[in-house]
């Protein structure tokens, strides 16, 4: 029998280093794997996670005005780019391990804990497809400054996890959506293949994390007889600071189950 999932959500969350904390989190998710595997519904639990996971020394968290900005055609900017992605990944794993823990008082289907438990797998894949690509070209996650801003969504949505639905799998994952094809570009036109295979990766499972969220959502509207469009404009303006940016990534969101109705009424005049 293994650890209540709970209990396990939270042991990542206060693991610092990222690698270790990717292992942990590979770990945890094969374990439950297996026992979902064998049939078992193994315990969710009841934990209470920290305000903030841990994190490392470095990189220094800067606000969103103060990270430099590096034109990405250049060697720096690439490196740049990957850094941010490393720590948009790291910060992705801490969520879903987070909305395990956080909310795992409120009644919810054992698909609920199977979807988000292999969303965090797969993110602690992904930082360390950019870890791998930030050493193969002699940096380091933490070697440049990141974004401060990233545990902002988590810490407004602590206690809504409708809002918490809403705004990080259906807001800012689907806007990794609509940037990571450019991206792609960046790096096919430098020629560094094996950089665009990670992002390859990325942005297929990605896909996967934004239905996650619209598939829970809907589930927790019908649950409660909620119209969905119209609540989701409420939270995403409650809890989002500022408009969403177009243009849009129309078919990787309407794969993930968001519809046009749903974002674009948020989206900032032209």
């Amino acid at each position: 029998m293994i650890k209540p999932l709970a209990d396990m959500a939270v042991e990542v969350l206060k693991t610092a280093d990222g690698r270790e904390k990717t292992a942990l989190s590979h770990a945890h998710a094969a374990a439950w794997r297996a026992a979902r595997a064998d049939g078992a519904v193994p315990v969710i639990g009841t934990a209470t996670p920290p305000d903030r996971p841990a994190r490392p020394d470095s990189p220094a968290l800067l606000e969103p005005r103060d990270v430099p900005q590096r034109k990405p055609g250049s060697p720096e900017g690439r490196l740049a780019l990957l850094h941010a992605v490393a720590h948009i990944e790291l910060n992705a794993v801490d969520l879903h391990w987070d909305i395990i823990a956080r909310f795992s008082d409120t009644p919810l289907p054992i698909g609920f804990y199977d979807d988000w438990v292999k969303a965090a797998d797969e993110e602690s894949k992904h930082f360390n497809l950019m870890c791998d690509r930030l050493e193969a070209h002699g940096s380091w996650y933490g070697a440049l400054p990141a974004h401060a801003g990233m545990w902002r969504a988590a810490e407004d949505t602590a206690t809504d996890l409708m809002g918490r639905l809403a705004v990080v799998p259906m807001v800012l994952e689907a806007r990794g959506l609509d940037v990571t094809p450019n991206m792609i570009e960046v790096f096919k036109r430098a020629g560094d293949k094996d950089t665009v295979a990670a992002l390859n990766v990325i942005y297929a499972e990605e896909v996967h994390h934004v239905s996650y969220g619209s598939r829970w959502f809907h589930f927790l509207c019908g649950r409660n007889d909620m119209d969905p469009a119209p609540l989701f404009h409420a939270l995403v303006r409650r809890y989002f600071h500022g408009p969403l940016k177009p243009p849009f990534n129309e078919e990787k969101r309407a794969e993930s189950g968001i519809p046009p109705d749903f974002y674009w009424p948020l989206a900032e005049k032209r």
